[in-house]
């Protein structure tokens, strides 16, 4: 768990000849390129401004893109929560009962969101990794806003299963689109901490949600109280589309926030000590193949699947569940504000220490899944203990779901070549997606308010999850090793590999990045869009 040492030199020589053959996209020595002290790169215009960017400088520039971008991909994300999860609340403040639902009718209305979602999944990561990423995000932030409010002119079950697939459809591009700009902008070590700051806007947009469905659950008027949920979200949503557009830069090189010499050393630094540029890339066919060879893919993957399963469920029968254990339909919104809190804390913290130790991601994914384990246990054996301990396992749920920023955050960070990484993120969301559509289906309306299977599943889903991050830590430890040995330098798990015809910067924190880009000769192949498997010195975070 341990970060590079700091001892060590900042750049490491490779030795090519110990590459034993490999399609590295760097392989030059050393002694052919000396450690130059201006950073040159193509069509740099502002060599001067960039060499003398100081850390503290660097810092500066830093918070700018912090703040230019944080906010907004996490309002983002907690209007995406908002959105799919008010069918929760909805569905104890009248919405079953007007529009007349039975049986299994309103699992098929939670489930109906990811097959929409399914649908687009995929096309979405190739249009994201096409289209001006900002723009099309901005676009489909309106079409999802107009969606949600429709969902309050809904009086059947064939209209709402109509709204919800296509909501599916819309907010299918938010988080493939959010990792795609994470990744664009962010440093490997960097990346794990701001995708945990976003995606802290789910359990946000839990709190804020149930806030407002408390509120709105008070008005008594012939409109209901879940209409009114649906239409303040939609058009929220909907405003929010306009921020996007105007604030959001598709790319480095179009943040007016920045100075050109700031443009540069942000995408300079990406180069050196991210996964490589994501600018003017085209899609490559060779790079899809090689991820869906990837070993890593399918355990990551998996993980993902097992992951979503209680999720989906959970998510959509958690007020029901509340009820169920004494509580009102008021109380049971009030409830899920400490649940909402806990899910920050949990997402928050590991996103932090998995940017801080890059050998700690996979064993906190294994760690965080233990407390769902032991609460839906304790749900499940309801019958027999006093409803306060139950509610103490429905509060034990609440770090589960920081599993998936996780997951993310390994793949913004493990897979380099712009399309590789794409495929990776659509696969991940089909995962996403199959598990949510499963998981409320394990919510039988025969076993209300109990839902045995339910929790029984939920416990070996999350037992199952920790066997499976074990895997892939001790898969990724094999692979570093190998590569290590066949290479013949140590690497690193903090630089993208390979830069100015033979160096692996020894990224050991901010500071090294900024001399980086101060002293590294880029060349124009370092701007080339290559794979993990083909770049020399690439190492993985566990």
């Amino acid at each position: 768990m341990a970060l590079p040492r700091v001892e060590e030199p900042l750049l490491q020589n490779i030795r090519p000849a110990s590459s034993q053959g490999r399609n590295y996209s760097t392989m030059a020595s050393a002694e052919e390129t000396p450690a130059a002290t201006v950073p040159i790169a193509p069509s740099n215009t502002g060599d001067d401004g960039v060499r003398n960017i100081d850390e503290n400088e660097a810092r500066r520039i830093l918070r700018r893109i912090d703040w230019q971008i944080m906010p907004l991909l996490f309002f983002i994300y907690a209007l995406n929560f908002m959105d799919k999860t008010i069918l929760s609340s909805a569905a104890v403040f009248g919405l079953r009962q007007d529009t007349h639902l039975k049986g299994s009718n309103y699992s098929w209305v939670s489930s109906v969101f990811y097959f929409g979602y399914f649908l687009w999944a995929y096309p979405t990561t190739l249009l994201i990794a096409r289209l001006p990423v900002a723009k099309y995000l901005a676009a489909n932030t309106f079409i999802w806003g107009t969606v949600v409010a429709l969902t309050a002119a809904c009086s059947n079950y064939g209209g709402l299963i109509t709204v919800r697939f296509f909501l599916g459809v819309a907010e299918a591009t938010v988080s493939p689109a959010l990792m795609f700009i994470t990744s664009t902008w962010y440093t490997r070590d960097e990346i794990p901490t701001r995708t945990g700051i976003w995606f802290a806007g789910n359990s946000v947009g839990g709190i804020v949600s149930s806030l407002l469905a408390y509120g709105l659950g008070h008005i008594t008027d012939h409109v209901h109280p879940w209409r009114w949920m649906f239409i303040v979200l939609g058009i929220a949503t909907f405003l929010l589309g306009f921020w996007v557009f105007f604030l959001l830069p598709d790319t480095i090189s179009d943040a007016k926030f920045l100075t050109p010499q700031e443009r540069q050393w942000a995408g300079d630094r990406v180069v050196i000590a991210g996964t490589g540029r994501t600018e003017k890339t085209t899609w490559k066919w060779d790079q899809t193949i090689e991820c869906l060879q990837d070993p890593k893919t399918w355990l990551i993957w998996s993980i993902a699947l097992l992951c979503q399963i209680p999720n989906g469920g959970t998510q959509n029968f958690a007020n029901l569940v509340i009820t169920s254990f004494g509580f009102t339909s008021l109380q049971s919104t009030l409830i899920n504000i400490p649940y909402s809190l806990i899910s920050v804390m949990a997402i928050s913290g590991t996103g932090w220490l998995a940017g801080r130790f890059r050998s700690l991601n996979c064993i906190l994914i294994a760690l965080i899944v233990i407390p769902p384990v032991v609460g839906s246990a304790l749900i499940g054996k309801r019958s027999s203990i006093p409803h306060g301990v139950s509610l103490f396992g429905y509060f034990l749920l609440s770090t589960g779901p920081s599993a998936l920023p996780l997951l993310l955050s390994l793949i913004q960070s493990n897979y380099r070549g712009v399309t590789k990484k794409m495929t990776m993120t659509a696969l991940l969301f089909i995962a996403y997606c199959t598990g949510n559509i499963a998981g409320p289906q394990l919510f039988k309306s025969t076993e209300e308010p109990t839902y045995d299977t339910a929790f029984r599943a939920i416990m070996i889903c999350y037992a199952l999850v920790v066997c499976l991050a074990t895997a892939l830590r001790f898969y990724l430890q094999f692979v570093n090793t190998r590569r290590q040995r066949e290479e013949g330098i140590e690497g690193s798990a903090g630089a993208s590999g390979a830069v100015s015809g033979g160096k692996v910067v020894d990224v050991v924190d901010s500071r090294n990045v900024t001399e980086a880009v101060s002293e590294v000769q880029l060349r124009p192949e370092d701007y080339e869009d290559v794979t993990d498997w083909k770049t020399f010195g690439f190492r993985y975070r566990l």
